[in-house]
């Protein structure tokens, strides 16, 4: 297993946005007290979570480019 060339960049990648995003929703959800929770239905948190990692999954598929126009990764 080796880092990719320009690892630096990582942040900028929409994969990484997307899982990132993810991890906060659910960080967020944990972090709430339990009466707010009660009033949003599982489900949503559930699907809003699928839906990003889905998306960081798709982005990793694709090459993504800065705004230079060179590879990101």
């Amino acid at each position: 297993m080796k880092l990719i060339d320009n690892w630096r960049c990582a942040w900028r990648f929409l994969s990484v946005q997307a899982m990132s995003l993810a991890l906060a929703v659910q960080a967020t959800w944990l972090s709430l007290p339990d009466d707010l929770r009660a009033h949003v239905p599982l489900w949503v948190t559930a699907s809003v979570t699928a839906f990003l990692l889905i998306t960081g999954l798709i982005g990793r598929l694709f090459q993504q480019r800065g705004p230079d126009g060179a590879p990101l990764g």
